[in-house]
């Protein structure tokens, strides 16, 4: 007989998934209604208010992909790249080589920047490729997570809008941690993830897009075969969407007052998002993001009082994810394992040219608090002493004690 599930209770101080926090699982329960429910409807049209608003945009178009935060990457670039198209990536991490990936899958001629793994581009190297290049699309990622970087926004969208390329954005790991000002950069899509900084499971992918993508979309539209009035609307092109599920087009007529059926929607995925954002603004975007920024700074402090260094440039770290340097002569992945196995807690490791190098620990959304901060440190130490590494010990609670007693005098 298979027993029931009962999970172990962890500490998940990973850049995604992260805990989900209490009231978004307590959502999840709620019972099921039909997707053309006058009540669900009205769920999703909250659910796209509360997008715009977390995404800091005036767009008609912001809703989610039912699919992990990779969906909805894949849908924006699947519904705007045909082939033969110019997609310029800058890469500083491997989510770049993501965006290379998907848009190579779609007949996109691929044009490359790449930059060290530790390093963002100033942004007039971008933007002289841009002029160099004249791209139809510009697909970079906001917040890198394999290596605890995040890539200024703001110039590059202003010279994408100059040279009239569409400016995607990867903010999977961004969103609801730090501001992404979707309109304020000239944004033309971005990408969400609920994983990370928003506290909810995953399995869905917030987008937003505006009307210059929405134009590009109308051109390549064609209606589902099954559901067209008549033979010319279900008529094939060779501009058609080369992707079903992943079509943006159909999926606006979906959320749209015409609600064309596309899919049944992920109902209590949809309410985890609704709840989840809910919660975003209930707290409010500046105050969430100062608290990120408060726990970031605990982290930080007490890492560097332990005697560890971290990795990369300060100046343009990832404020929800801090990447430690593994001590010389420690095996990282048995301290990882000390972690979990005896206190219930998960960092995460590297990829590429970082595996076995460095420690991801991730501050985001409901593990973001001072508990597990605390937590993490405290347990941090003792395995690192046992594990032989020379540190100060006794010095990072301290340190992350300090930062948060000087918050509240």
């Amino acid at each position: 007989m298979y027993r029931d599930l009962n999970t172990p209770l962890r500490t998940i101080m990973t850049p995604g998934p992260v805990e989900v926090d209490p009231r978004v699982l307590r959502a999840m329960c709620t019972p099921v209604l039909g997707q053309f429910d006058p009540q669900f409807i009205a769920i999703m049209n909250e659910t796209m208010s509360m997008l715009r608003k977390v995404f800091q945009t005036d767009n008609q178009w912001a809703f989610p992909i039912d699919g992990t935060s990779r969906a909805g990457i894949e849908a924006v670039l699947a519904s705007l790249i045909e082939p033969g198209d110019v997609v310029l990536v800058p890469i500083y991490g491997r989510f770049g080589h993501l965006l290379v990936e998907i848009s190579q899958r779609y007949g996109a001629e691929i044009v490359t920047l790449e930059t060290s793994w530790g390093e963002v581009f100033p942004p007039q190297t971008v933007i002289e490729k841009i002029n160099e290049v004249r791209p139809k699309i510009v697909a970079m990622v906001h917040g890198e997570t394999s290596t605890a970087c995040m890539q200024p926004l703001k110039e590059i969208g202003a010279a994408c809008r100059k040279a009239d390329a569409l400016f995607v954005v990867d903010a999977v790991a961004t969103i609801g941690g730090t501001a992404v000002k979707v309109d304020e950069w000239m944004i033309d899509a971005a990408i969400g993830g609920t994983q990370k900084c928003l506290s909810i499971p995953s399995g869905m992918a917030p987008i937003t897009f505006n009307s210059r993508v929405e134009k590009i979309l109308l051109q390549r539209k064609r209606i589902e075969r099954g559901l067209a009035d008549n033979a010319t609307q279900a008529g094939w092109s060779d501009r058609v969407i080369r992707t079903n599920y992943f079509d943006l087009s159909q999926l606006m007529d979906y959320w749209s007052p015409t609600r064309l059926n596309h899919h049944t929607e992920a109902t209590s995925m949809l309410y985890a998002l609704r709840e989840g954002l809910r919660i975003v603004l209930e707290e409010g975007l500046e105050a969430r993001f100062s608290r990120h920024k408060l726990h970031e700074s605990a982290l930080v402090s007490g890492l560097l009082a332990m005697g560890l260094s971290l990795y990369g440039d300060a100046g343009i770290k990832l404020p929800v994810v801090t990447a430690v340097n593994i001590p010389e002569g420690i095996d990282g992945e048995a301290v990882r394992s000390m972690l979990l196995n005896d206190f219930d807690i998960e960092i995460a490791s590297s990829f590429g040219p970082l595996k076995g190098k460095i420690w991801r620990i991730g501050t985001m959304g409901y593990s973001c608090r001072q508990k597990n901060v605390l937590h993490v440190l405290a347990a941090l130490e003792a395995v690192l002493i046992r594990n032989g590494a020379s540190i100060n010990a006794g010095e990072a609670l301290q340190a992350a004690l300090d930062v948060y007693h000087s918050k509240h005098q």
